[in-house]
């Protein structure tokens, strides 16, 4: 886990201070009851919203790195799951968001947006006819009346 004073001094290349700055800062004022300069564990609340702020800012792989310690202890949240497969197809780690698609899909098989995102993820990986039953899928389930 990261030290939330780490993250209070980070910035962008351009200047800018970066989003996940005061994710947790208040956190530094604590009276920490543990010993002199204990570290604070970050909760998975604070890490999901940490890295959906990561996320938002285009830092895909930082984004990568925290969720996947949660998508590995709560593997049921689809959520975390499928911002951690959008973090990998953004940063390229197209072997990574297609296992993750693949797992989110043998969970909740008719969730229309992962099989979207694994025929594109495919189809990026130069496999287009592996990915196309899965983009007819997406079309179907996304077109299903209600």
């Amino acid at each position: 886990m990261t030290d939330t004073a780490d993250r209070f001094d980070s910035f962008r290349p351009d200047g800018e201070a970066t989003a996940d700055r005061w994710a947790g800062a208040v956190h530094l004022f604590d009276d920490s009851r543990g010993a002199p300069g204990a570290v604070r564990e970050e909760t998975a609340i604070e890490l999901w919203e940490r890295a959906r702020l990561l996320f938002e800012e285009k830092a895909y792989t930082a984004a990568a790195k925290l969720l996947t310690g949660l998508v590995e202890e709560f593997p049921e949240h689809n959520a975390a799951g499928m911002l951690l497969a959008r973090a990998y197809y953004h940063s390229a780690q197209l072997t990574r968001a297609e296992a993750q698609l693949r797992a989110i899909i043998d969970r909740d098989p008719v969730d229309h947006y992962a099989h979207l995102m694994l025929g594109r993820t495919l189809q990026r990986q130069g496999r287009a006819a592996q990915a196309a039953p899965w983009l007819r899928m997406a079309g179907a389930f996304e077109h299903e009346p209600s």
